[in-house]
């Protein structure tokens, strides 16, 4: 995504923030229980299930919410993990990402966009593969989900997704780590929509959007937005943004004349926006766990 010299401009003299405060947050308030339920109804279930497919958010490959017991959950099964929404990613250093997960034991990876039904057939294949090559277990009506964090809340009954050969799903709520390490790990999540917007607050987590596509030099927003340029200030770009979609409104303001009707942003609804236009893609891929890149577990290629 190019953004108009002016706008470049504007960017390169900008010191952007080092750091986003994260004092005073309660993360465990965020994150449902319903999850922890789910880990504990799947162990009971294991024993009907000949592989395991986890799905996470490819955006946040490493560090972003992958359950550190969910491993120990699975025991021998086999086990595929699915990095969906790779439309999203930020893939350039997939190889990488790659070998990375190979270091944490992660053989069987398949980047996925099921909205472009890129790499979905991929999975079957390769499940048919490890259950015809792994000892033999118990083989096993659509059910409700969707893009909203908390829709699946319990371990539901099979549905059937191939027919030759018949393999069967069980879906399972999302299951994030008991606890969530750190406030900024739980600002990652909450982008990447695992949790409800209102219990983190959506000005603070657009504010931590506009941080992180800073501190990436990804400037899309400016474009899209018809800024008149980069910003790390939230305030100032929730309220370009709320004028330029006309999401203001009247109130009232007390004067020593009397009161006065004053035109004021939407804050709210800018950052909804904002949030919103960031989860479609339309601000460019992002790698929230780039970081995580410069680990001494990845070998140069």
């Amino acid at each position: 995504m190019r953004l108009a010299s002016r706008a470049l401009w504007a960017a390169a003299g900008v010191a952007w923030r080092e750091s986003f405060p994260l004092g005073g947050r309660d993360v465990a308030r965020w994150f449902p229980g319903h999850m922890a339920k789910g880990l504990k109804k799947m162990q009971s279930s294991l024993k009907l299930v000949d592989c395991i497919i986890e799905v996470h958010d490819a955006r946040i490959s490493f560090i972003g919410g992958r359950n550190p017991l969910f491993q120990e959950t699975l025991g021998l099964k086999p086990h595929v993990l699915v990095l969906n929404k790779m439309d999203l990613a930020d893939l350039k250093e997939q190889q990488k990402i790659i070998q990375h997960l190979e270091g944490e034991g992660l053989k069987h990876v398949v980047f996925t966009s099921c909205v472009r039904d890129e790499n979905v057939k991929q999975i079957i294949p390769m499940v048919t593969g490890l259950v015809g090559s792994s000892r033999r277990y118990h083989r096993g009506k659509a059910t409700r989900v969707g893009g909203e964090p908390g829709i699946t809340r319990a371990v539901m009954s099979k549905i059937q997704v191939c027919e030759r050969p018949p393999l069967f799903l069980l879906d399972t709520p999302g299951v994030l780590a008991p606890r969530i390490g750190s406030v900024e790990m739980g600002l990652k999540l909450a982008l990447c929509g695992t949790v409800l917007d209102h219990l983190v607050g959506e000005e603070t987590l657009a504010d931590y959007l506009l941080y992180t596509l800073n501190r990436h030099q990804l400037f899309g927003y400016v474009q899209h937005y018809g800024l008149g340029g980069a910003c790390d200030d939230i305030t100032s770009v929730l309220k370009q943004v709320a004028v330029r979609l006309g999401k203001t409104q009247k109130v009232k303001v007390l004067t020593g004349t009397g009161d006065v009707n004053v035109i004021q942003p939407n804050y709210p609804a800018a950052a909804r926006d904002f949030l919103r236009t960031f989860r479609s893609g339309l601000l460019g891929p992002v790698m929230l766990d780039r970081g995580v890149l410069q680990s001494p577990l990845v070998a140069e290629p």
